[in-house]
Parts: structure tokens; C-alpha cells; sequence
């Protein structure tokens, strides 16, 4: 789980990062990529969590 807080909050600084600065706006998408694989990899866990209680 806290794999998971930790790359959110990587996914949203890299992304304010790269919204702001002009020239980093592949900051941006490193974030929305962090972000997205961090919300399958918490889904994941969370089914497989459920099932096994």
C-alpha cells in the first residue's frame, strides 16, 4: 500500500511540474503514466485482497 501513496505522489508532483514549466511538459506525461499504473496496480490489489478474505 505504501508503494502505491508513493507513486501517486510522484504522479502528481512530476505532473504539476511539467504543467508549469513550459519546457517539461514530458514531466507531465511521466506523471499521468505514473498515475494510471498506480490506480490498475491498487485495483489489482484490492480484488485480489477481497477475495482471499
Amino acid at each position: 500500500m505504501a508503494v502505491i501513496v508513493i507513486i501517486l505522489i510522484l504522479a502528481i508532483i512530476f505532473g504539476v511540474l511539467g504543467a508549469v514549466v513550459k519546457g517539461l511538459l514530458w514531466l507531465l506525461v511521466i506523471g499521468i503514466v505514473l498515475f494510471v499504473v498506480a490506480a490498475i496496480v491498487g485495483g489489482i490489489r484490492s480484488r485480489s485482497g477481497s477475495r482471499s478474505r
